[in-house]
C-alpha cells in the first residue's frame, strides 16, 4: 500500500501576475498526476494548495497554513522575490523546504530553499554581455519597483560601468503600471543602445507593446537597431502580448523544452496540445525532483531529500541540471533567443552550462576588457 505525503503549492492564480501563477500551478498539478501514475513509487503526493492572489502580505500566513496545519514538509511555490522573502522565514521556522523554481536576482542562500531557477549570472549577466557586445554599453534600465527590479538594475549598472559604459537612464515602475508613455518619451530623448526590462505581469505586457509601437515610428529604433531585452519574459507572457513581442531578446533556460523523459511526459499530458511554458516546466520539474528525492532518500525528511537530489545530475525539461551542494542553486545552460510575432523563439546563442554564482563572486577577470573590445566594434545606426 502506498503512503501519502502532503506537499504544499503556493502560487498566485489570481492577481497581477496570474498568467505566470496559473501556468506554474498547472505544471505542479501535472507533475503530481505523473507521480500518482508511477506505480514504482511507494508513495503518492497529496497536494495542499494556497492562492495568495498576488498579495505579498498573504504569503506568510498561507505558508504557515501549509507548513503547519496541513502537515507539509515541502512547499513548491512563489514567483516574485518579495513573496519568496515572505515565505522563507516560515520555512526556516518549521524546518521545511521551499522549492523555488523561478529566475531571481541572487544575493540569497538558505538551507531551507532549493533554488531551481536561474540566478543573475545565468540570466541578466549573459544577456547584458551579449547586448553590450552587439549594441553598445548605454542601455536604458526599466524595472519594477521592488527588490527584484532594484537588484537587477543595480547588477546591470555595475556591469555596464565595469566595461566603461554608462546607463542611458533607469526607472523603477510600480507593479501594475500600464501607461508607459512617459517612459517611452524618455527613451526617445535619451537614445539608449538597447533597453533592458525586468518588468512583470501586465506592466511587462504593456511596456513591450508600447515599445514596439514606438520603434515602428522612430527609424533609429526600427528593425531591432536598439532592441528591447528581457531577463524574465516567458512563453506565457509572449502569448498574452501577441505580435508586438517580435524582436524582443530574452535570456532563459526553457523556450520549448530540452529533450528528456519528463519533456515527453509533459507533451503527452497536455490537452489540447500546446507548448509548455517555462513557468509550467519549472514547477513540473520541482515536483518531479522532489518525488525523486523522496524515492532516493526513503523519507520526506527535508535534509535527506535535499541531499539525495544534490547527489546527481538530472535530465529535465530545463536541460541537464545539477544542484550545487554549497549554495543549493542549480547549474543551468541558458539560451539567448529572439521572439517572433507568432510566439516562437529563434535561438541566437546557446551558452555552456554555467555554475550558479548567486553573489557574483567569480566573474572572469578578462571579461570587462573583452566586452569593451566587442562594444567598440559594434555597428552603430
Amino acid at each position: 500500500m502506498r503512503t501519502t505525503i502532503p506537499v504544499g503549492m503556493l502560487f498566485s492564480e489570481a492577481g497581477p501576475y496570474a498568467v505566470l501563477g496559473r501556468e506554474a500551478a498547472d505544471g505542479a498539478r501535472h507533475a503530481i498526476a505523473a507521480v500518482e501514475a508511477d506505480q514504482t513509487l511507494p508513495f503518492r503526493l497529496a497536494l495542499a494548495a494556497a492562492d495568495p492572489a498576488g498579495d505579498v502580505a498573504a504569503y506568510a500566513p498561507a505558508a504557515e497554513g501549509l507548513f503547519g496545519p496541513a502537515g507539509c514538509r515541502h512547499v513548491v511555490g512563489t514567483i516574485t522575490s518579495s513573496s519568496r522573502k515572505e515565505v522563507l522565514p516560515v520555512a526556516e521556522r518549521h524546518r521545511g523546504l521551499l522549492w523555488y523554481a523561478f529566475p531571481y536576482e541572487g544575493y540569497e542562500s538558505s538551507e531551507n530553499v532549493v533554488y531551481l531557477g536561474a540566478t543573475a549570472n545565468q540570466h541578466v549577466v549573459p544577456l547584458l554581455e551579449e547586448c553590450i557586445r552587439r549594441y553598445g554599453p548605454s542601455p536604458m534600465l526599466v524595472a519594477p519597483d521592488y527588490v527584484w527590479g532594484w537588484e537587477i538594475n543595480r547588477i546591470a549598472r555595475a556591469l555596464v560601468e565595469e566595461v566603461g559604459g554608462t546607463p542611458a537612464g533607469e526607472v523603477a515602475i510600480p507593479v501594475g503600471t500600464v501607461d508607459f508613455s512617459p517612459v517611452v518619451a524618455e527613451i526617445a530623448r535619451r537614445r539608449p543602445s538597447f533597453v533592458l526590462s525586468s518588468l512583470i505581469g501586465p506592466s511587462s505586457h504593456a511596456f513591450v507593446r508600447a515599445y514596439a509601437e514606438f520603434a515602428v515610428a522612430d527609424p533609429a529604433f526600427a528593425g531591432g537597431r536598439r532592441p528591447l531585452a528581457s531577463c524574465n519574459l516567458t512563453e506565457a507572457d509572449a502569448a498574452v502580448i501577441g505580435p508586438a513581442v517580435a524582436g524582443t531578446l530574452i535570456a532563459g533556460v526553457h523556450f520549448g523544452g530540452r529533450p528528456s523523459p519528463w519533456t515527453d511526459a509533459i507533451a503527452a499530458g497536455l490537452a489540447p496540445p500546446r507548448r509548455a511554458s517555462s513557468c509550467f516546466a519549472s514547477a513540473y520539474t520541482a515536483v518531479r525532483l522532489l518525488a525523486e528525492g523522496i524515492r532516493l532518500a526513503g523519507t520526506d525528511d527535508p535534509d535527506a531529500v535535499k541531499k539525495a537530489v544534490m547527489a546527481k545530475t538530472w535530465e529535465t525539461p530545463l536541460g541537464a541540471v545539477a544542484i550545487d551542494p554549497v549554495t543549493a542553486h542549480t547549474v543551468h545552460a541558458p539560451l539567448l533567443v529572439r521572439a517572433d510575432a507568432a510566439g516562437g523563439f529563434e535561438t541566437l546563442h546557446e551558452f555552456p552550462p554555467i555554475a550558479p554564482d548567486p553573489y557574483l563572486l567569480h566573474r572572469r577577470p578578462d571579461r570587462p576588457a573583452a566586452l569593451r573590445a566587442g562594444a567598440s566594434r559594434r555597428v552603430t545606426h
